[in-house]
């Protein structure tokens, strides 16, 4: 392969860019400790496809958001939240009959959170392939889905493989952030199998470096890259974490370094930042290494924050934080 600082992404038109997934009410303790011990917890609003979509409203774009809540406070909360950063909301739907998803996340110093869900049997696990089939009358010209969604029902693992078949029967540009979630799924060989299937259908993939290696058994950037080419993926984006990204199409490849930031509050949520700045600047028809450098900048600004969404940035803080911040060490 060839190192090419300016390959282009062939196939994404600018427009709207629809989403499916579980939205929740997140609980960030404000102590540090085992759960059962904390004493207050701080309410927000989370899901990975519903962070993706508020750093595309926040970045210019325009996201098409589905899901389903309860009418219990948790749901309202999800849909005041959306409709405030910008979403289209047309497609949320309103369960009577289930309670909405929530999470408890875990205040450490160091390292990832700890996580815990309250998701069994949620409004969001009842989304079908007949759901999908009015979102993808909504005119839009890119698709993002992630592994979070596929596992949660028998019914969205169904929904999945019809929104990735039909978007591409329709011309839409097909976008998947890999996103291995082991407790989501009834074994690891469907976990496997199916995020193997779905990736194939994708023409962008966006894996973290474990997720390669729990596909496909390979884990240096460019083993993964090509892993993915080779699997059916037309362009594959590895996220290095705060060293950088790494993108390849499986002729050019490209590596640009991420930014460095004073301190590392939470890191969840960055790789969906990550993941809103790649696409909104694919969709301004940027270069691959402009798409990369503006993935690597958001994601790093999130890493900032409790909130899975909260430092998501305008294209103005966008700018001043790229202008104002060091990159890291180039490490490919």
């Amino acid at each position: 392969m060839e190192r090419n600082d300016d390959f282009l992404v062939k196939g994404i038109r600018p427009g709207k860019v629809i989403l499916v997934g579980e939205a929740m009410t997140l609980l960030s303790a404000e102590q540090e400790g085992d759960f059962g011990d904390v004493v207050s917890f701080d309410a927000s609003v989370a899901g990975a496809e519903l962070n993706v979509s508020v750093g595309l409203a926040r970045l210019g774009q325009h996201p098409v958001y589905m899901t389903k809540v309860g009418t219990d406070p948790f749901g309202v909360r999800i849909c005041r939240f959306a409709k405030r950063n910008g979403i289209d909301t047309s497609f949320i739907g309103i369960d009577k009959t289930r309670r909405t998803g929530s999470m408890l996340k875990s205040k450490v110093r160091n390292g990832d959170p700890s996580t815990f869900y309250f998701r069994k049997d949620s409004p969001a696990s009842t989304i079908d392939s007949h759901d999908v089939e009015k979102l993808l009358g909504s005119g839009a010209t890119v698709l993002h889905m992630t592994g979070i969604f596929p596992p949660l029902s028998n019914e969205t693992r169904a929904a999945s493989m019809r929104l990735m078949d039909e978007a591409h029967e329709r011309g839409m540009f097909v976008s998947f952030d890999v996103n291995v979630r082991p407790a989501l799924w009834n074994s690891h060989e469907q976990m496997v199998d199916t995020l193997a299937l779905l990736s194939s259908k994708a023409d962008l993939v966006l894996p973290g470096g474990g997720e390669g290696k729990e596909l496909f058994g390979v884990e240096k950037i460019d083993e993964i890259g090509g892993a993915f080419i080779d699997n059916g993926a037309h362009y594959v984006v590895v996220k290095d974490g705060p060293r950088g990204a790494y993108a390849t199409d499986g002729q050019n490849e490209i590596y640009v370094p991420g930014f460095v930031v004073d301190k590392v509050v939470d890191t969840v949520g960055a790789g969906d930042g990550f993941a809103a700045g790649v696409l909104s600047s694919l969709l301004e028809d940027d270069s691959m290494a402009r798409a990369l450098t503006r993935g690597c900048a958001v994601g790093a600004i999130q890493t900032q924050f409790v909130s899975d969404n909260e430092g998501l940035p305008t294209l103005a803080e966008l700018e001043k934080f790229m202008e104002t911040h060091k990159r890291a060490p180039r490490n490919y």
